[in-house]
């Protein structure tokens, strides 16, 4: 710590006025918030990896020449075991749509802007900062390369796969853990700087709420697709469906400003096989972090990333028959049972084609198409004001199940959300922020979906769901849409939506 003050005054001409530690991330290097006595502040670095330093300083200051938005790095100890770079501020990507997180992938409108301006950069530094970079100096490798595909595949079967006493043939399911290696590493694949890491916890957001990315020192040549596939395939992040999909076409569409892109139909193969390999990549990191060191955090991380693997073999015909085989014999697994879905299900998607990337023509090229309709059952939801009465079925059936939305804390009591409903984003966000409604709602989702399950399998054709709150604005509005959409992307059924009081009608139609 001594050594990084004295490299702050050396380079400063003054020791700093304050000294703050700053959160440790995952790795063994320390950071600290170094600030002078007109509040003006850097960010210094202790390092034990002296090879990892050097790697980090040379390629931010690559990315510097290149104007690409990452920290500036200001000095430099004489052993490269220290450094200062520029400070862009505490909130990071991942902190910012924490609220979509924590809601189980219900994302503000906010933040889904956020996620779309970050992937539109990531070609930025992927394409641009490969131009002249020296990949020598990359650590601990300078490209993406056979062996270490294979060390990582191998970390997944001795750190997950035998740690589930699965039975399997070695011999075959590591000549298909070769195809997969050599298919990932093809030599038509544009080569280009693969931040390996890309993840919401290693993009800042300056002080103009623009992304700028950090931690990118075991970054490599190799194919775009990883960061692609690592980024919206975090089984953490719970992205919705539809918005991942969004995603996708927002990194094509950029990608295609810095280099020729393959058609949509290849670009969609090639990128189910990152994906692919990335799941079992984390599953061996989430083994050794929770099996063998027993942190409880990454055994939790398990089941999404299972569901995401257990979906992408529903939906996919691999071209590697023995790991297919060993892979859904996993998942079937009594401690891996399917674990139910939510209003934002990840990856809920079912094609008749066997095609999730089946491209459609409103959506641009990557897109994961999602259940098809499972039946006649046609599901109304409203919402309504208690002083107004109960909706009216005008089915005949007498009606379905009415939800008092009432015991949740009450937005419309405030001035800045009166004139708004539920459909706003901040009333969205305020509830969200609350929390109250979310709790409220998983009560409600898993009464819902046993019921609308069991509607299917005996062919009803009419049920009906009501959220009533005192005016029939806020709480019931933000309920009703977020259950109708909740069971549209589970079931594919049509959904009709009514916000009675709001004079708002909506048809989600079957899928």
């Amino acid at each position: 710590m001594q050594k990084l003050l004295e490299l702050y005054e050396q380079w400063s001409g003054a020791a700093p006025q304050d000294v703050e530690r700053l959160a440790a991330a995952g790795s063994n290097r320390e950071y600290y918030r170094l600030t002078d006595s007109q509040g003006q502040s850097v960010v210094g670095c202790i390092g034990t990896s002296r090879d990892e330093n050097h790697a980090f300083v040379y390629l931010c200051q690559h990315f510097t020449k290149r104007q690409l938005p990452v920290p500036k790095i200001l000095a430099v100890s004489d052993d490269e075991q220290r450094y200062l770079q520029t400070d862009l501020g505490s909130i990071s990507l991942f902190d910012a749509i924490r609220g979509g997180r924590e809601a189980g992938g219900r994302y503000t409108l906010k933040e889904q802007e956020l996620l779309k301006r970050t992937i539109r950069q990531l070609p930025n530094i992927q394409l641009r900062g490969a131009r002249e970079l020296d990949f020598s100096n990359c650590y601990p490798q300078p490209a993406f390369d056979t062996d270490s595909v294979l060390f990582d595949l191998n970390y997944f079967k001795y750190c997950f796969l035998k740690a589930t006493e699965l039975d399997f043939h070695e011999l075959k399911l590591e000549a298909d853990f070769r195809l997969l290696a050599k298919d990932l590493t093809a030599a038509d694949d544009v080569q280009c700087f693969l931040y390996r890491d890309f993840q919401a916890r290693n993009v800042m957001l300056n002080a103009k709420g623009e992304p700028c990315f950090i931690d990118f020192q075991g970054g490599r040549r190799g194919p775009y697709y990883y960061d692609l596939a690592s980024f919206l395939w975090q089984a953490s992040a719970k992205y919705p469906h539809k918005l991942r999909r969004e995603l996708v076409y927002e990194y094509y569409n950029a990608l295609k400003q810095y280099t020729e892109v393959p058609a949509p139909h290849h670009f969609v193969d090639r990128l189910s096989l990152f994906i692919l390999f990335r799941l079992l990549q984390v599953l061996g990191a989430y083994g050794f972090r929770g099996y063998f060191e027993r942190k409880q955090h990454f055994i939790a991380s398990i089941p999404p990333a299972i569901q995401n693997l257990r979906e992408l073999l529903d939906e996919r015909n691999l071209p590697y028959p023995y790991l297919t085989d060993v892979l859904e014999r996993l998942v079937r697994l009594p401690q891996f049972q399917r674990i139910e879905a939510t209003a934002s299900r990840a990856d809920g998607y079912k094609t008749t084609d066997n095609n999730p990337y089946k491209p459609h023509p409103q959506d641009g090229p990557a897109t994961f198409s999602k259940y098809d309709a499972q039946g006649p059952l046609v599901v109304k939801v409203f919402s309504f004001s208690y002083r107004k009465g109960i909706p009216e079925d005008a089915s005949g059936n007498g009606g379905g199940y009415v939800f008092d939305c009432r015991s949740t804390h009450n937005p419309g009591r405030y001035e800045p959300y009166k004139q708004l409903t539920g459909l706003d984003e901040p009333v969205i966000r305020f509830l969200e922020d609350d929390g109250e409604i979310l709790t409220f709602l998983d009560s409600v989702y898993r009464l819902a979906d046993a019921h609308v399950r069991r509607y299917i399998q005996r062919g009803f054709t009419s049920l009906m769901f009501s959220f009533g709150c005192t005016g029939g604005q806020h709480r019931s509005v933000y309920s009703a849409q977020h259950l109708a959409e909740h069971i549209h992307q589970k079931f594919g059924i049509e959904v009709h939506v009514c916000h009675r009081e709001q004079h708002i009608t909506q048809t989600l139609k079957a899928q």
